[in-house]
């Protein structure tokens, strides 16, 4: 199982293993990542699994699509590094991928 490495809003490190296919956003919730709140439930309608991806990862990822570009227009502290953890599907060449949450409140 590819392995994803979280960094919460408070700063702690959560290492979780992934079942390939699944979204990081899926994977946050399974592993309780503080941060991650998810409420369109993965539907692309909300920017709060917003998150920034190691600068690394990012070539490694799919490229951001419209409808993720738009959301991420109004989430808080939008970076280069920003994406939606609902967009991105983990598989097994993104083992290791380093995921640190943005502050997601309203």
């Amino acid at each position: 199982m590819p392995r994803v490495i979280f960094h919460d809003v408070d700063g702690q490190r959560i290492e979780a293993e992934v079942v390939a296919g699944s979204t990081a956003m899926e994977a946050a919730l399974d592993n309780a990542v503080a941060g991650i709140l998810a409420e369109c439930g993965g539907a692309c309608a909300c920017a709060t699994c917003h998150a920034y991806i190691a600068d690394s990862w990012l070539p490694r990822l799919n490229p951001m699509e419209d409808m993720e570009d738009a959301m991420l227009d109004v989430a808080n502290d939008r970076r280069p590094s920003s994406r939606l953890l609902c967009q991105i599907e983990v598989t097994p060449d993104l083992d290791g991928l380093e995921i640190f949450v943005a502050r997601n409140e309203a």
